[in-house]
């Protein structure tokens, strides 16, 4: 005779044992947990990651490297440079102490030029990204949240933004916003201003696609049950928007992030090729890259070099988004 609660004891301990397939160590993983191991799972999104990394510390390093002396990205070498202005050797003039060889019609560094100019390009970039992150957010937060008439005001807002012709009108008033920005705000002429500029109309312009979908998330959170109890408990609505409901929407700002952070990178070498961004000496990838499309043909290396890392900058910040979605998809594995 079974003795009284066995069977019922039993039952409940088969009840412990996955039925899917899969580990029952993953019932006790956090949500967190769970997104971390998808993500090491994908060698690409891993590689892409580690890529990131080094892009942010060469960045952070090559104002101390440069301080230190160990490049020199200003020094004109014109000793190195045949009476064509073009380096002498092959591969554009590597060496031992140039190992990127070095820059056409002066002779500076290649590699200094483009190492230290990863710091500037981050600065604008990142910069950038903040603020059109923090415009979208906040924005995107109180038109999903409100609806109504604010709701229908920022959207018309968002369509205005995207249809105003944005490098037309960057063009067309550069110079009259860098004069505003030096002789208003007090910013020193040249490359401050010019770096204030780039900064602020990528990030005044590029706010919108944020906007758009964290106002997509928040109108599904905003029928959820936590935000109907805090309305209840008579929370203000700066505690509703930023105490409620932000704290579930870092996953989408996130991808977001890593998304948009590449878009101004290439932004900026696109608006040194039209003159508005950093001018030399100064180096940024940009301009690194539009000083060498004059000698594309005759020094390929000097082209090369700074086009495959925008590139490989871009590439690797949008696989990275893709694997942070992925991973962060409660239903991307299946």
């Amino acid at each position: 005779m079974t003795a009284p609660g066995t069977e019922l004891e039993s039952h409940f301990a088969g009840a412990e044992e996955p039925t899917d397939g899969t580990d029952g160590a993953v019932a006790n993983k956090s949500p967190g947990k769970l997104a971390r191991d998808r993500f090491r799972k994908d060698k690409l999104s891993m590689f892409s990651l580690i890529v990131v990394i080094l892009y942010f510390v060469a960045a952070l390093a090559a104002p101390i490297l440069v301080k230190v002396g160990f490049l020199d990205p200003f020094t004109p070498n014109q000793d190195l440079l045949n009476p064509f202005q073009l380096p002498i050797g092959k591969w554009g003039g590597i060496s031992g102490d140039h190992w990127l060889g070095v820059e056409p019609g002066i002779g500076r560094d290649v590699l200094s030029r483009v190492w230290y100019g990863i710091s500037f390009s981050l600065a604008i970039s990142l910069t950038a990204t903040l603020i059109a992150v923090i415009i979208g957010v906040t924005l995107g937060i109180i038109s999903g949240a409100s609806g109504g008439w604010v709701d229908a005001i920022i959207g018309r807002v968002i369509d205005l933004t995207l249809a105003f012709p944005q490098t037309l009108m960057l063009l067309a008033l550069s110079a009259v916003a860098f004069a505003f920005i030096s002789e208003v705000m007090g910013v020193p002429p040249g490359n401050p201003t010019r770096a204030l500029y780039v900064v602020a109309v990528l990030g005044l312009f590029g706010w919108t696609g944020v906007a758009r979908i964290v106002r997509g998330q928040v109108l599904s959170l905003r029928e959820r049950e936590f935000v109907a109890a805090s309305k209840m408990m008579g929370a203000s609505k700066f505690r509703l928007y930023f105490r409620e409901i932000l704290p579930n929407l870092w996953a989408p700002i996130l991808v977001t992030f890593t998304l948009i952070m590449p878009a101004f990178v290439s932004a900026e070498a696109a608006l040194a090729y039209l003159g508005v961004s950093i001018q030399p000496p100064t180096p940024t990838l940009g301009n690194v890259l539009f000083d060498s499309l004059t000698y594309a043909d005759t020094d390929f290396v000097f082209f090369f070099v700074p086009a495959l890392l925008i590139a490989t900058i871009v590439v690797c910040f949008n696989l990275l988004g893709d694997g942070l979605r992925d991973a962060l998809d409660p239903k991307g594995h299946r």
